[in-house]
């Protein structure tokens, strides 16, 4: 299959050929990872019960998903990812803000994938064949995982989507051999070594859990939904068949390796770490088929994700292709992922990380989401292309491609989402109004929603003055 030559450009009508359901399989698929099920352990960590856990997870996955899931539609009318068509609201330079919070989001999540995967197989294979569990089998065992990532993202969406197709049967079948290879161990109680509730009591500890294992899964996919719906025909396939199966495919692809997650976790009295409690406690038949979970899984997951970071780095800088886009920052998510495996605490860092970005990243949700409503769906394709085609002008052109109505609506709201989170080794002053609960996510979205709609009233059309000529960059 040869190597996918599109970057952001505008997807003809010719190629948008995907539907609903390979939707559906790319969105199961590649979450069936530990990159995933690794989430579903936090609560644990946390030092929450069963119950609690589960709870917290749930909760958090569907409100993240009805938020989340509408951005689907976005790229379905503009055939292009989703950093690129928030242009319409925030400029077609403003839009780089989301190309940035896409890239952190993306290189988080695969820098995290490749390393809790990289930490199971490292722990498999020193458990079957005696492998050194030193630092140089780290460094080979995560050198071959992204390897494997890179070529799977920079073939592009085809040969990540029938990956997924694979992955979305075979890593069900691994997982539900899993609940019978881990059930013997399994209890409900919340575990010692977890030292009680994190923050002191139940409820600010359970919101905590809402936030970083459930409603960041969704959020984590604010810029990336875009990626696949391009390439769905809307003249094919209705916006309703096309949100429902965001919403299925959402839904269980983050809930089902979640849970996973949080039942292995109490099974292997995993409080403190994750991999190596999963790894040691798994029968020994269960070694070979843990094996395939942590790898293809890994490669699965991290492939899109990296593949999601081409596009973004494609689309701050133009005159990159999507392929030179994709090596780069295939080279420094691997250097977070040795970052991640020699000086960071995996619970500390996983929190800090999803709580950051989801302070910074919901606003621009909301605002995306404000203005598909306004303009109804309707977007000039066309002129959402202008940064890319180094030209000036068109419907979205605002004052020198910035609207900054939007851009000061989005800081406000990151701003004010970041003074309230609360993470290991940092408490944002406005703790003390919220009761020490972290409700970042909400005071974000709220006034960077607000903000926009009051200093965007309504709807403005924008003249269309003629552009330079245009041309079409491919990857």
């Amino acid at each position: 299959m040869p190597i996918e030559q599109r970057g952001v450009d505008t997807i003809p009508e010719a190629e948008r050929t995907s539907g609903p359901r390979d939707l559906v399989s790319i969105l199961l698929g590649s979450n069936l990872c530990l990159g995933v099920i690794v989430f579903g352990w936090l609560p644990v960590s946390f030092g929450l019960g069963w119950w609690a856990s589960v709870t917290a997870v749930v909760a958090g996955t569907l409100v993240g998903t009805l938020l989340t899931a509408p951005l689907a539609l976005v790229s379905l009318r503009t055939a292009t990812n989703l950093s690129t068509s928030s242009g319409a609201q925030f400029g077609v330079r403003g839009r780089l803000i989301g190309s940035v919070v896409g890239l952190l989001l993306s290189l988080g999540y695969t820098a995290l994938t490749v390393w809790i995967g990289g930490d199971a197989m490292t722990g498999v294979l020193h458990r079957l064949f005696g492998l050194p569990t030193g630092s140089l089998s780290y460094a080979v065992v995560y050198g071959v995982l992204a390897a494997a990532t890179v070529i799977g993202a920079v073939y592009g969406y085809r040969v990540l989507l029938r990956l997924s197709r694979v992955l979305a049967v075979g890593m069900t079948a691994l997982l539900a051999l899993g609940v019978v290879a881990y059930g013997p161990h399994f209890t409900t109680a919340a575990l010692p070594d977890a030292g009680g509730p994190l923050l002191g009591s139940f409820w600010p500890t359970w919101l905590l859990a809402l936030v970083a294992a459930g409603l960041s899964g969704p959020i984590a996919f604010i810029t990336l939904l875009g990626d696949y719906t391009r390439y769905i025909s809307p003249a094919r396939h209705s916006p309703r068949r096309v949100l429902r199966a965001t919403w299925l495919g959402l839904t269980a692809g983050l809930l089902v390796p979640q849970l996973f997650g949080t039942f292995t976790a109490y099974a292997a009295r995993a409080a403190a770490d994750y991999a190596g409690p999963l790894v040691a406690a798994a029968p020994g038949w269960y070694l070979v088929p843990l094996l395939l979970a942590a790898s293809a899984g890994s490669v699965g997951n991290a492939g899109l994700m990296l593949y999601s970071m081409g596009l973004d780095l494609d689309a701050i800088l133009p005159r990159a292709s999507r392929t030179q886009a994709t090596f780069a920052v295939a080279g420094v998510a691997t250097a977070c992922v040795f970052a991640g495996h020699y000086a960071w605490d995996a619970q500390g860092a996983m929190t800090s990380f999803v709580l950051l970005l989801t302070a910074i990243g919901t606003p621009w949700a909301v605002i995306t989401l404000i203005g598909f409503v306004r303009c109804r769906g309707a977007y000039d394709a066309d002129a959402l292309q202008v940064f890319n085609r180094r030209a000036r002008g068109g419907a979205y052109w605002y004052r020198a491609g910035w609207n900054w109505r939007a851009a000061l609506a989005w800081g406000l709201g990151a701003g004010v989402g970041l003074l309230a989170v609360s993470l290991p080794q940092y408490e944002g002053p406005l703790l003390r109004f919220t009761g020490g609960v972290d409700c970042s996510f909400l005071l974000s979205g709220v006034v960077g929603g607000l903000t926009y709609a009051v200093l965007t009233p309504r709807a403005v059309p924008h003249p269309a003055p003629s552009l330079n000529p245009p041309g079409v960059k491919t990857g």
